[in-house]
Order: structure tokens, then C-alpha cells, then sequence
């Protein structure tokens, strides 16, 4: 792990930290892989080259959650803020601060996970029309297996946060309650690793680039 993303999670521990793997330099790369509300399968592989944020928590937590993943999304989407519902989840990520004008920042993707391990097998349909319903614009994914749990930890009354970087890697995740401190830190987590990815990134770019088209 790049020492400032060391030292910003740091900062962020708390009781309820979960720190997969012995050591915070275990990078590993990491493909979660859901259903949503339609079906839909979703893979988090398919998103590198930007960075990942899963906001996930089970059934007493998911307004929580809710709420912490729409405050990230429009932190680096403002645009998001005065969206329709259908274009909510379709507005330009803003670069962080100092990046290159000629050179598209990577995205953030806030993705909301439901952890539902609880509900037997024959109710699956129903919870999934029942998202539907409640969210038709918005894909959720779905985990009726504990697959976030087992894998990544969860304090499931409260939203948990887990960044995959770039690559794919695994960087932290945490759990609880984001305040305007650690809600900062997170921020700062999260640039910290688009910023990590400048150099690859402008290698990409031809020689005498001067724009971007978004």
C-alpha cells in the first residue's frame, strides 16, 4: 500500500475497523461479483482503471448506508445533486485537486451493496421486486450469501465502506458512522489513489494531446 493511503487509513481506525489480511501493505486484488435488483450481474474488475467504493450494510443499516454512498457520489459527481433520478447515476466525476486538464481523472464508482444473508432462497424474488419498486433508477447489488461479510468483515447495523483501487486491489475498509472527519478521509483515501494512478495514466496520452473530450 502507497505510504500516504497507510496514513490516511490510519487515521480512520477505529473499534469498528476491519483491516483484511495480516498487514496493511497486503495488497490483493479483489473481484466482487452481484446480482442486482434485475438480474443484472455486476463485477467489480469491470471498473479497473478507476477507483471502487462498495457501501454495503445489512437490513437495520441500509438507510445509513444509503445516505453515506449518496454523499460520496456527489462529492465527486456534484453535478449529481440537481440530477433527474435517471441521470443521477450518469454525471462527470470532477478530477482531484491539481490533476492535469488534458488527461481524464478516473472515476469513482459508488456502488451500494444490501447484505441480505437472512432471507431464505424462496423470498429472493420477493426482495428483489421489492427493490425494484423502491429503487427503479438506481441498481443495487444484491448479497444473499454474506459474501461481503465472509470476505471483508461488517458491523451490519451501520454503512461499511471497502476501496478497491485501480488496479482492482484491495485498500481498507471501514465501518461505522462517517462524520465530517472521517467522511474527509475517505475523500482523501479515495483521491489519494487516482492520484497514484496519474503516471500510467499519462502515459496513455499522445504525444502532443492538449484536450479532452468527455
Amino acid at each position: 500500500m502507497h505510504v500516504l493511503h497507510r496514513i490516511v487509513f490510519a487515521a480512520a481506525v477505529t473499534t469498528a475497523m476491519v483491516v483484511p489480511g495480516a498487514a496493511w501493505g497486503a495488497e490483493r486484488v479483489v473481484n466482487v461479483a452481484l446480482e442486482d435488483q434485475f438480474r443484472n450481474r455486476h463485477e467489480t474488475l469491470r471498473y479497473r482503471g478507476d477507483v471502487v467504493v462498495l457501501v454495503y450494510a445489512g437490513r437495520h443499516g441500509a438507510e445509513a448506508a444509503i445516505e453515506t454512498g449518496r454523499r460520496l457520489h456527489c462529492h465527486f459527481h456534484p453535478s449529481a445533486a440537481a440530477a433527474s433520478a435517471s441521470e443521477w447515476s450518469r454525471q462527470p466525476v470532477v478530477g482531484p485537486a491539481g490533476w492535469p486538464a488534458a488527461i481524464a481523472p478516473p472515476d469513482v464508482h459508488v456502488i451500494p451493496v444490501a447484505c441480505l444473508p437472512e432471507v431464505p432462497k424462496s423470498l429472493h424474488a420477493v426482495v428483489r421486486s421489492r427493490f425494484r419498486k423502491e429503487s427503479p433508477q438506481l441498481q443495487v447489488w444484491l448479497d444473499f450469501d454474506d459474501l461481503m461479510g465472509q470476505k471483508f468483515g461488517i458491523s451490519p447495523d451501520e454503512p461499511n465502506v471497502l476501496l478497491l483501487d485501480t488496479a482492482g486491489c484491495q485498500q481498507g475498509t471501514l465501518s461505522g458512522h462517517l462524520d465530517e472527519r472521517r467522511f474527509a478521509e475517505v475523500v482523501q483515501a479515495v483521491d489519494g489513489l487516482r492520484q497514484a494512478s496519474l503516471q500510467e495514466r499519462s502515459a496513455m496520452i499522445p504525444v502532443g494531446a492538449t484536450t479532452v473530450v468527455r
